[in-house]
């Protein structure tokens, strides 16, 4: 199977319609893919490779970009908030011009954030079929025994992880290592939450082959294709 982004969310991504409104594009004959008419607003296609073309004209297919971007605590990882919360594209500026976040981290949680121009990239470092690992530091409230650990391992409910460490345990609180490699919504608080504990601090300190390193938060720094060749051989994190 090609991989591929679909058309409706590429032109959607390049800023050139609304998801319904290319849908319909396309429908129409509208859009076309390396000089062939395409219908399926499902059809696959790779934005940085393909040439596709509204009534004729190029798509601008914007350079490849990605960054790794300390996201604060109390930001939220969209382009805008009808509430009027603080955004992470609020943070970064012009430097997230033509950049989208690969998954998320909620309102509460920090550390690193990837955002690229490449979407073939972002969909498969959050494919859960690739398992590609994110790593936190978490701590919570109250002292975490050892039958617990075993028991996120092994999954509660619908959630578990693939790696818990113990870094520092106290009856007031405990600081864990863990790893998941296909990050639900709230996967880790809802994990320690049927444990019986209170996620107080969550630290996302890598995603892939890329680490957080020495970023500190709203800091970002520019990633190059190279750091992510490591993707598919499994590498140790790009300091």
């Amino acid at each position: 199977m090609r991989a591929g982004v679909p058309l409706e969310r590429a032109l959607s991504k390049l800023r050139l319609a609304s998801r319904s409104e290319a849908q319909r594009l396309v429908r129409d004959g509208a859009v076309t893919v390396n000089g062939r008419i395409v219908r399926n607003p499902l059809a696959l296609v790779a934005p940085e490779r393909d040439d596709i073309r509204l009534r004729g004209v190029s798509a601008s297919r914007p350079a490849w970009r990605t960054i790794a971007f300390h996201k604060p605590r109390g930001t939220i990882t969209s382009r805008r908030d009808p509430q009027g919360r603080r955004t992470v594209f609020d943070v970064l500026g012009d430097a997230a011009e033509g950049l989208v976040a690969v998954g998320r981290l909620d309102r509460a949680s920090t550390g690193l954030l990837l955002l690229t121009s490449d979407t073939q990239l972002a969909d498969e470092l959050t494919d859960p079929a690739r398992e590609v690992p994110r790593k936190y530091i978490v701590t919570v409230r109250g002292r975490v025994i050892d039958d617990a650990l075993e028991r996120m391992v092994a999954g509660i409910g619908a959630y578990r992880a693939s790696r818990v460490s113990l870094l520092k345990r106290s009856n007031r609180e405990t600081h864990l290592g863990v790893e998941l490699v296909e990050g639900k919504n709230r996967e880790i608080r809802r994990l320690f939450d049927a444990a019986g504990h209170e996620v107080t601090r969550l630290l996302r300190v890598a995603f892939g082959p890329i680490a957080l390193g020495t970023l500190q938060p709203g800091e970002w720094r520019e990633l190059s294709r190279r750091d992510f060749a490591s993707l598919l051989r499994g590498d140790r994190p790009v300091e």
